[in-house]
């Protein structure tokens, strides 16, 4: 699909190439994901929120995560369910849609560091400073750190698409599967050196920092863990620790798996997929992480299915 001028504010989609006979079952596979993904990040959420004995800083801040994953998984695949059985020829977005998905891709993208740092911090407080875990934790320390979280984010890409949407337009052909920020300035003809320069920027410090904080955090309480004598209670933290760290590290081989396949010209395809994949795996695989690694969080999902059962049972003999 080659560029072409015309209306600038219609941008074409080149997306994913789909063969004729795997869009049906494609668009079935990513159709129960994305349902699978909503209902059991949406059901944690309202889970913890209905359940006082759940109303902890963890599970609190875990919150954010279920929000942000719901929110980034509806950034992108709706989208590409609406063009599975589009023609690539016929795939086309309003610009202003565009910029749209793109503010929410990287968004949802900046959140879920932000939202890892602060979670490691109230591992960190829990675990290496258990007698002042109360007075630190504080609710109102939670609401701050969850707001501080987001508005970093939110913040940092206000900046970053406000530096491409200034850029006048000579083209309207985007090859990504959906709307990111450098397929926004690449439809410029301007000089993209600020662009460039910012976005660079701006990664390396939140990836840095969520990297930096959250190796050292866990270091830390690794070494509070393996020096401590209450083995029991160590186990435990590690067990929490773990499953933390699964989650960052799920979230980063996402991160990095489309820019090194993008570096390949020849595995252009494969990464188109994996753009997407940040989108998908993550949100999928962090609910079913927490709900089977958290004791009390996996108890309360039973209890909730048991009490249903029950219910069921009873309104079927009756």
């Amino acid at each position: 699909m080659e560029n072409q001028t015309g209306d600038l504010d219609i941008i074409l989609f080149e997306g994913l190439k789909v063969t004729s006979q795997s869009s049906i079952p494609a668009f079935i596979l990513l159709l129960l994901i994305y349902f699978f993904i909503m209902v059991s990040n949406i059901g944690l959420v309202v889970l913890i929120s209905t359940e006082r004995s759940l109303h902890q800083p963890m599970y609190l801040l875990f919150c954010n995560m279920s929000i942000n994953d719901a929110f980034g998984a509806s950034a992108i695949i709706p989208r590409i369910l609406s063009d599975a059985f589009t023609p690539i020829s016929e795939r086309s977005i309003i610009y202003i849609d565009c910029v749209v998905q793109a503010f929410a891709s990287h968004f949802h993208a900046g959140t879920s560091h932000t939202v890892l740092m602060i979670m490691a911090f109230d591992r960190y407080v829990a675990i290496c400073n258990p007698l002042r875990y109360a007075t630190i934790m504080t609710l109102r320390m939670v609401v701050r750190l969850s707001a501080g979280a987001w508005l970093v984010a939110f913040i940092s890409v206000a900046i970053l698409m406000g530096l491409s949407i200034r850029l006048s337009r000579c083209r309207r052909v985007i090859v990504n599967p959906f709307c990111d920020n450098a397929s926004l300035f690449k439809l410029s003809c301007e000089s993209l050196l600020y662009n460039h320069i910012y976005g660079l920027g701006s990664a390396v410090v939140i990836l840095g920092s969520s990297m930096c904080s959250v190796t050292l955090t866990y270091l830390r309480i690794a070494l509070v863990c393996l020096t401590g004598r209450n083995k029991t209670v160590n186990s435990k933290a590690l067990q929490t620790c773990g499953t933390h760290l699964a989650v960052y590290v799920i979230m980063l081989t996402m991160s990095f798996t489309p820019i090194i396949i993008h570096r390949r010209p020849e595995w252009a395809d494969s990464g188109k997929v994996a753009s997407i994949l940040f989108f998908v795996i993550p949100p999928l695989m962090n609910p079913v992480i927490y709900g089977l690694q958290c004791k009390e969080l996996r108890l309360k999902i039973f209890s909730v299915f048991h009490r249903n059962r029950v219910k069921d049972g009873k309104s079927f003999h009756k």
